[in-house]
């Protein structure tokens, strides 16, 4: 990674003794503000948006951000410590870097310790995207098509990285561990030390004929078109776990997961609290005194409510089952109307007369609350 780019800490505005909940509110915070759909266009924005989903993906690993915090940016390079990349063959972005495997390089044979072979099964990375939905959408789920570029075998030589046609041998100068064992003099004495095969590079096989193709790193870099199930009930910051759709694994380890994260479009008029819904509905003084039959809009189409004579701003009715769809199959929730009385502006003379006879005619027991506060404060 470059030295120029920007401190991941800072791209999220956070510290670095950010605990794992600050730094996942900071990300949607910062994802939000600069996600492309609100700025279509705006390549900075989309530039950007990138460097913060890189930030987390970084802090939000427990490795990962170990590395960084020791070692910036290189210490989340792929090719920091990988001794020339996959196996020696020139590709330096995929192998995972495992400082316990350095610092046993060092110090592998202090008591005897054993240390874990170079080429044996690592899981590969775990990759990100953002996702974007309508309140409905997250509301009854949908399923969404989102392109990603992972690292897959070669499709010319299947993995092994040998020309089709052509086998690897195995490494003759560590027997195919891919790691070697040195006695090493220092001011402390002697020390054994675990490193990996010059002679193979670690893999532990000779690839006398690399495939041409991926020039003997057995991957290489694709994008693919991955359909994401979205299950109904999903919220806002939420992520899906796709297992196995990231990047491939090595020395035959399983591939990494994607991780999407949903980000839920704010709605005209529904605001989402958990699975309830809420909405203001704003009735006439004339309603709210008499009464009416309201069309209410619900996530499922427009419903009929007979609202009661009488009734007052703020008052909250409940529509059961109107609401959002628990995740796991769980109960839906409920829709709540706000009721909001508008008073009327502008009036007509005529208006204001007929109120002014209405005012004349009405008794305290009309205006309840009225006639309480006025007797409290006597």
């Amino acid at each position: 990674m470059a030295d120029t780019k920007r401190d991941y800490y800072e791209l999220l505005g956070l510290s670095k003794d950010a605990s794992d909940d600050d730094i996942k509110k900071a990300y949607r915070k910062v994802a939000k503000e600069c996600h492309p759909d609100l700025h279509p266009g705006d390549t900075s924005k989309e530039q950007h948006f990138k460097a913060v989903n890189e930030a987390y993906e970084v802090l939000s690993d427990p490795d990962k951000k170990s590395r960084y915090d020791q070692y910036g940016h290189a210490g989340v390079d792929p090719s920091f410590g990988a001794g020339g990349g996959y196996g020696g063959g020139g590709f330096s972005g995929f192998e995972d870097v495992d400082l316990g495997s350095i610092f046993e390089s060092f110090f592998g044979g202090f008591g005897g310790g054993a240390s874990r072979s170079s080429n044996a099964p690592r899981k590969g990375e775990n990759l990100r995207a953002a996702l974007t939905l309508t309140f409905e959408e997250a509301a009854f789920g949908c399923e969404k098509k989102i392109d990603i570029s992972r690292v897959e075998a070669c499709e010319s030589c299947h993995g092994s990285g040998a020309e089709t046609g052509t086998t690897a041998d195995t490494c003759s100068n560590c027997g195919g561990a891919g790691q070697v064992r040195a006695t090493q003099r220092t001011p402390m004495g002697m020390f054994t030390t675990t490193q990996a095969c010059p002679k193979c590079g670690g893999r532990g096989r000779i690839i006398h004929t690399p495939c041409s193709s991926c020039k003997g790193a057995g991957v290489q870099r694709k994008r693919s078109t991955i359909t994401v199930k979205v299950p109904a009930g999903i919220d806002d910051g939420q992520t899906i776990s796709l297992r196995g759709n990231g990047n491939i694994g090595a020395q035959g380890g399983a591939a990494g997961d994607l991780l999407v994260t949903i980000s839920v479009r704010p709605h005209p008029f529904f605001v989402r609290e958990g699975t309830a819904v809420h909405c203001e509905f704003p009735v006439t003084f004339t309603q709210a005194a008499l009464g009416a039959e309201l069309e209410v809009p619900t996530l499922d189409g427009r419903v009929k409510y007979a609202m009661p004579e009488g009734t007052q701003t703020g008052t909250v009715f409940r529509l059961k089952g109107k609401g959002i769809p628990g995740l796991a199959g769980k109960s839906r929730g409920d829709q709540y109307v706000h009721i909001l009385v508008e008073v009327p502006k502008s009036l007509t003379r005529k208006q204001k007369d007929l109120l002014t006879q209405l005012a004349e005619l009405s008794e305290e027991k009309n205006h309840p609350r009225r006639k309480s506060f006025f007797d409290k404060t006597k």
